[in-house]
């Protein structure tokens, strides 16, 4: 009977040596960029419970409707992997009672989320995003620095032609003015709108907006910026002011809401030309009353999410080249089984000291050992015979030069550069 053989479930991927390493410098990157802007690391379960996204995601999303992984544990609750980063975060922060700090709460977060979509282009079930989130300021000043992080990533990354979209989707009193005004152009369509469109339209018609079906229908739609209050146009107007001081380019999109039900006030996507129709690479906005919905007091946040698949996807269409393999310091060629066992000293030395040292473990002969020390481009090949080793010496061989020369083996790490 032949063996099953297994393979990876659709919509994930292997992520192997040689494309990893790309992966570590975005991540590294994300990191060090957080540093220098005063976000701390947080990290939140990779499932909660589904009740978290109904409530803090929104239940009109297609998140919630149908792109979920949901599942009972054994004790009969109802859980969820989780489909985006803010809304656990926004549990820790009030679980955890981060906002009793006296500063503001500016937090970052790097892992894999999961929605049950179509796999294409950049797009998989399993996906990572890098996420900022910033707690307990009202300040527009918080909304442009937000903005800007996410667009200086990019901009350090080598990601070319990166633009961003730019809108405000107001407060209560200015959605429920627009609402109105919204409806009154989607009614008359509404036949012609597609089934996910026309069962939104009574419940939430700013995400008809966000259809990605119908958005060639939408072009008279009135705009949400004329539908803001005095409060919301002038903390609009002070955002864009503070990125204009930053230099941070962006457009006005005032049909931009964003697939998610807590956004209010900013509204921002980050796009890209390089994988076919689909440019959006990022985005996020404020939301000032999503910490109160999940339980917390009334502290505002802002904050976006990043996907790393799209931008490595992007990265490699546009030929920016994220890493250069580093090389390997030294390659030990060991003759004799004495040879063998200083090599095994000279190897964990070596390593402990910071070098990055290899060895062959397949009892291959001397030739194959030194082809070994050339494919994984070792600067210098350390050979180590009987005699050698009798003389308390070892040969060592710059790779480029083709030079050798004899030094003593407790001068090896020194002699390495």
């Amino acid at each position: 009977m032949a063996k099953e053989r297994f393979e990876k479930p659709m919509g994930t991927q292997d992520v192997l040596p040689g494309a990893v390493e790309k992966w570590q410098v975005v991540e590294a990157k994300a990191r060090e960029l957080c540093r220098r802007f005063n976000y701390r690391e947080i990290r939140t379960p990779m499932f909660e419970h589904t009740g978290l996204f109904e409530r803090g995601v929104g239940e009109t999303t297609d998140i919630v409707e149908g792109e979920m992984y949901t599942f009972k544990d054994k004790g009969d609750r109802d859980l969820a992997l989780r489909p985006e980063g803010t809304a656990g975060v926004v549990r820790a922060y009030v679980q955890n009672k981060l906002y009793g700090e006296p500063d503001v709460s500016k937090l970052y977060y790097i892992g894999p989320m999961f929605r049950y979509e179509r796999p294409q282009a950049g797009r998989y079930r399993q996906f990572h995003q890098f996420g900022v989130e910033a707690f307990g300021a009202v300040d527009p000043a918080i909304d442009a620095e937000v903005i800007s992080l996410g667009f200086q990533f990019y901009k350090e990354l080598g990601l070319q032609d990166v633009r961003v979209e730019l809108n405000s989707v107001g407060n209560a009193p200015s959605r429920a003015a627009y609402r109105e005004t919204l409806l009154s152009f989607l009614r008359p369509m509404k036949d012609s709108l597609c089934a996910d469109c026309q069962r939104r339209m009574e419940r939430n018609p700013l995400r008809v907006l966000d259809c990605k079906v119908d958005q060639d229908k939408f072009g008279g739609a009135p705009s949400i910026l004329d539908s803001l209050d005095e409060e919301c146009s002038t903390h609009f107007a002070k955002v864009k002011a503070h990125l204009d001081i930053m230099n941070v380019p962006y457009s006005i999109n005032p049909r931009l809401v964003r697939g998610l039900d807590y956004y209010t006030h900013t509204a921002f996507e980050y796009k890209a030309a390089g994988i076919g129709s689909i440019d959006t690479v990022g985005g996020g906005g404020r939301y000032n009353g999503l910490v109160e919905e999940i339980g917390g007091p009334d502290q505002p946040g802002i904050g976006f999410g990043i996907g790393l698949e799209r931008i490595l996807l992007i990265l490699e269409n546009q030929g920016v080249e994220l890493t250069e393999a580093k090389p390997l310091d030294v390659y030990f060629v060991a003759l004799g089984e004495a040879a063998d066992q200083e090599i095994t000293k000279q190897l964990f030395n070596l390593r402990s000291l910071g070098y990055a040292a290899e060895r062959d473990y397949l009892g291959r002969k001397m030739k194959a050992q030194l082809k070994s020390a050339d494919r994984l481009a070792a600067r210098f090949t350390a050979i180590l015979g009987e005699d050698e080793l009798n003389a308390g010496v070892i040969t060592l061989k710059e790779m480029a030069t083709g030079e050798q020369r004899t030094v003593k083996l407790e001068e090896l790490a020194s002699s390495l550069g």
